[in-house]
């Protein structure tokens, strides 16, 4: 087992990561930049090295700083998180030439997964349902036309290197293709450094069903269920929960049983989330691999009892995963929602600034992971993700009162949170009644 390990990231996930590695009595190492510096999380590392300014191209994006960082705090292995490097597959490659460890997928598996056309490739030689599609990246306007002909508008345009929605349009007839081709190339190239774009039939009105999955370095691949991420806006997650609810059991096993097989395909190692949609009919149809531990990973640790950050680091250091696939249970429901610094009166703008109060709330099953305190500053450099608010109870209508409640108890004061907007979307008949579908937020609200 691993002596020190360097976390190469911040906030709630770098503090998370600290309670993991104390817990199994390994010492940390912690990098930050000069916007972090005095987080009161830096307190609990052993060690805490500063490795730039705020901007995250000039810090936590910088190999040889992190690398460094990792070298001079004698640290074994480098735990990336979520964000930043975490899914970069050549930082994978040069921990590993450093002779440090890198706690997650092989740097060959992370590459193949990451281009969305290989994994496409990959899940149909797997026997995994995709969405119907060009094979491969469309590489002129002429291509990109006859292929939507086939498959039929509406297309859906999507960067072939990244996630987050960014280089992602909607086409619904040729026009619309044109114009929408030209825009997700570049913005794919400004968000990932590659504008390669691939097209896809629109699902139309689409849950988003994804399965956390982990694998060891014997071959023993399990999966610990499923999450629906169905709850968002403009394709970034707000309320994740498990089980997917109302989806039938032989499809969920299905799709369990998909994630499973295409990461054993991919000679994967780790934790991952394979990610797919399911339509009205519970077809279901693989989108990407996720070759990281997720923001909402405490959604599977809450109903399987199974600490993933601590099974990550276990499987990194050499040990075979302490469970097999008969072993885990999915007890009762977990719901998690995302506590943004965001203003939902003010169509989301990000709401940096100093946290004048703040009250957490508690009780049975409910958990705030998070690295805000009062007096904490919220710096407009970052995300504005400042906490996760999950709760776990025997049923999914006792899950969401317990979180209305617990909603109504959290206080962030000082600045705007998303607080008030959960609180309206997990009082509506269609989340209640567990009727939504990707564009239920958009279709519901504005702004």
């Amino acid at each position: 087992m691993f002596k020190r390990i360097l976390i190469a990231n911040r906030g709630e996930i770098a503090l998370r990561i600290i309670r993991a590695c104390r817990d199994m009595g390994i010492e940390t190492v912690v990098v930050y930049s000069e916007a972090d510096r005095g987080s009161a999380y830096l307190e609990l590392a052993d060690e805490a090295y500063c490795i730039g300014p705020a901007k995250g191209a000039d810090s936590y994006l910088r190999f040889d700083r992190v690398i460094s960082a990792a070298e001079v705090g004698n640290a074994q292995a480098i735990h990336p998180g979520y964000g930043f490097l975490a899914e970069n597959a050549h930082f994978a490659e040069v921990c590993r030439s450093c002779q440090i460890e890198f706690i997650g997928p092989p740097h060959e598996a992370m590459a193949m997964l990451g281009d969305k056309n290989r994994a496409r490739v990959l899940a149909k030689e797997a026997g995994v349902p995709i969405v119907p599609g060009s094979d491969g990246a469309i590489e002129n306007e002429t291509q990109a036309l006859r292929v939507a002909k086939e498959i039929g508008y509406p297309v859906l345009i999507k960067a072939a290197a990244g996630g987050g929605g960014k280089g992602m349009r909607v086409a619904v007839n040729e026009g619309v293709l044109k114009t929408a081709i030209q825009q997700a190339q570049q913005e794919a190239q400004a968000a990932f450094g590659n504008g390669a774009v691939y097209l896809e039939k629109y699902i139309d009105h689409p849950r988003h069903v994804e399965v956390q999955a982990v694998a060891d370095q014997f071959g023993n691949v399990v999966h610990l269920w499923e999450r629906d991420c169905t709850t968002q806006r403009r394709h970034q997650k707000l309320i994740e929960e498990s089980p997917a609810p109302n989806l039938p059991e032989e499809v969920r096993r299905a799709i369990c049983g998909s994630a499973v097989r295409i990461l054993k395909a991919a000679h994967y190692t780790n934790a991952g989330t394979v990610e797919f949609l399911v339509d009205r009919h519970f077809n279901f149809y693989f989108i990407e691999v996720n070759a990281r531990i997720q923001v909402e990973h405490p959604v599977t640790e809450m109903v399987t009892g199974i600490d993933l950050i601590q099974t990550q680091i276990r499987v990194a250091a050499g040990e075979p995963l302490p469970f097999r696939q008969e072993d885990i249970e999915h007890r009762g429901c977990a719901i998690e929602c995302r506590i943004n610094a965001e203003d939902p009166a003010n169509k989301f703008r990000p709401s940096a600034g100093r946290i004048d109060r703040m009250f957490v709330p508690g009780g049975p099953g409910v958990r705030f992971d998070s690295h805000a305190y009062p007096g904490y500053v919220v710096s407009p450099h970052y995300d504005s993700m400042i906490g996760k608010l999950i709760v776990h109870r025997p049923t999914r209508a006792e899950a969401i009162a317990c979180m209305k409640r617990a909603l109504s108890e959290l206080r962030i004061e000082g600045i705007k949170t998303t607080v008030p907007f959960h609180l309206e979307i997990l009082s509506h008949p269609v989340f209640t009644e567990a009727r939504g579908d990707t564009t239920f937020v958009e279709r519901t609200w504005t702004g």
